[in-house]
């Protein structure tokens, strides 16, 4: 009998943890200004999360959701902004690396240009100008659109920021750590935390570079914008940027400790990497057919979702085919369209592939890819070699340290060669240290006491539910320079030193002054009374 009833409550539990949120609902609103669609891939996991345990959202995106849900209400920045049309396509497939100072100001001004793109929106000027909206909390992606924390102040709430790209100093700074430049390198760097004298002194000249720039030219501007839009809808004065940010209550990152460097971190730092990673789902007829049957194994190749194999010159498009043609293994192509002319027998094309499912597939021997962050993540999961083809921004730093761990191989895009390819590709496949390195880092990225999306949607409540936990932010997010480095202490226990030596020196060689004088007149006295 007990043994029965204690049955029954284990299938309880077990029942209860598996139900959305049965305690209170809360509003949020949930901003994805960014228009990239991997951006909003992965925000999107977060956001339906806190769906499922019953909270009510208001999303501020680009792209209309493909899942409805009752308490989902969208305000789509339609049309959204074109990148190609400012950045185009053709120069990223024939660029090389571009300079880390060129990459810093692209950022900032692709931050400025779609934050102002997305202001200029009827329904978010509307948002903007709503009276008897309430949200208990804003949720934003921190990818260059600090204006929006504004809407913080307007709603009253605590902010949560999600960091699309991984850590960056500033983050650090608005939650009271002060990076330390020696073994921590900057966002836009691959280094380890084992710097040669020149990576430490390059890296403490990019990041104070950064810093400063980022304080004085790129956060005014955001300052004018957040005027320009909020100004006469929030009572008083506005908050600057600036000052938001050391207010954001929590910050969830893109980063795992077991591919990212140790750092200094803080309560309100939570790392969630690998969170839109989940369990492998079935397959399509076709494509498991296809997976199934490959004797020798399968290639998957995938630009990502904002790059297009399509958008690539033809005579490289010529070149990967002839290449794959060469190869014993089938190949996945993701190409958004239906034709690619002449196709080789081994190759399957598609416009849409389930890229996660795909990877889990025992068949699949090899990843080409980008080096975006999210599919690198990906690959890393479900422990795939890969072949890393980066073209812009993080990719270049991703493939870096995938081919330092072990488990990827790298070519230039401009530079690509079939000969190069098939090599890189075989050499992948058929020597085993690539496999095994690939496992090894899978088996750290796995190793969590619970899933990422699971301790995110966990703490995002936990700041509802304390109203921004301010017990979790450190003061030293509040202090200046000069205090938080203890200049001023150092400043005063000099001038003790000083004044500790100098005083008695200046008194001992006065002293010394009176003496001699008084030395020289008590001579003087003798030698005259000697004379009379």
């Amino acid at each position: 009998m007990m043994e029965t009833q204690l049955q029954w409550k284990f299938l309880m539990v077990c029942c209860l943890l598996g139900l959305p949120n049965l305690g209170e609902t809360y509003r949020i609103l949930f901003m994805g200004p960014f228009p990239a669609p991997s951006h909003w891939l992965w925000l999107e996991h977060f956001q339906r999360d806190l769906l499922r345990q019953g909270h009510h959202v208001t999303s501020v995106n680009n792209h209309p959701t493909k899942q409805p849900h009752e308490n989902l209400t969208e305000i789509i920045i339609s049309p959204s902004f074109n990148i190609p049309k400012h950045f185009p396509k053709k120069n990223i497939f024939s660029m090389q690396f571009a300079s880390d100072f060129q990459n810093l100001q692209l950022w900032w001004t692709i931050g400025l240009m779609t934050t102002e793109h997305a202001f200029r929106d009827a329904k978010v000027q509307r948002l903007i100008e709503s009276k008897d909206d309430h949200y208990d909390l804003v949720i934003l992606e921190q990818f260059f659109h600090e204006a929006f924390l504004m809407f913080g102040k307007k709603f009253n709430c605590p902010v949560v920021t999600i960091g699309t790209m991984g850590y960056a100093d500033n983050m650090d700074h608005a939650m009271g750590i002060l990076t330390p430049w020696s073994v921590i390198p900057h966002l836009l760097l691959s280094h380890t935390d084992q710097m040669t004298f020149s990576q430490r002194a390059y890296n403490a000249y990019i990041s104070l570079y950064d810093a400063v720039m980022r304080r004085w030219f790129y956060l005014p501007k955001m300052q004018e914008m957040a005027e320009k839009y909020f100004k006469g809808v929030i009572n008083g004065s506005l908050p600057h940027v600036h000052d938001l940010e050391r207010n954001i209550s929590l910050m969830l990152i893109n980063s795992h400790r077991s591919v990212d460097l140790p750092r200094p971190s803080m309560p309100g730092l939570i790392d969630v990497g690998g969170a839109h990673i989940q369990p492998a789902k079935k397959l399509p007829e076709d494509l498991q057919s296809f997976l199934d049957k490959a004797t020798h194994g399968v290639v998957y190749f995938s630009l990502g979702s904002y790059m297009k194999s399509t958008d690539m010159p033809p005579e490289k498009t010529a070149l990967i085919l002839k290449a794959f043609g060469q190869l014993k293994q089938q190949v996945i192509w993701k190409y958004e369209n239906d034709s690619i002319g002449q196709l080789p027998a081994n190759v399957m094309i598609r416009k849409w592939m389930p890229q996660n499912d795909i990877l889990a597939h025992p068949n699949v021997k090899l990843f080409i890819t980008h080096g975006g962050i999210f599919g690198t993540q990906e690959g890393i999961y479900w422990g795939v070699p890969m072949l890393c083809i980066p073209l812009y921004g993080d990719q270049h730093r991703n493939t870096i340290k995938s081919v330092r761990e072990g488990y990827a191989r790298s070519l230039v895009f401009s530079k690509l060669t079939v000969d190069d390819l098939v090599r890189n590709v075989e050499t992948l496949i058929y020597e085993p240290q690539y496999k095994r390195s690939a496992l090894e880092v899978s088996q750290r990225f796995r190793d969590n006491p619970i899933h990422p999306l699971e301790e995110a949607t966990f703490w995002i409540e936990y700041i509802m539910r304390h109203r921004g936990a301010r017990h979790l932010k450190s003061q030293g997010a509040f202090l200046p320079l000069h205090q938080y480095l203890l200049l001023d202490i150092i400043g005063c226990l000099l001038l003790a030193a000083f004044l500790t030596i100098w005083l008695p020196w200046r008194m001992l060689k006065r002293v010394h002054k009176w003496w001699a004088t008084s030395g020289a007149v008590t001579e003087k006295l003798i030698e005259g009374k000697k004379r009379l």
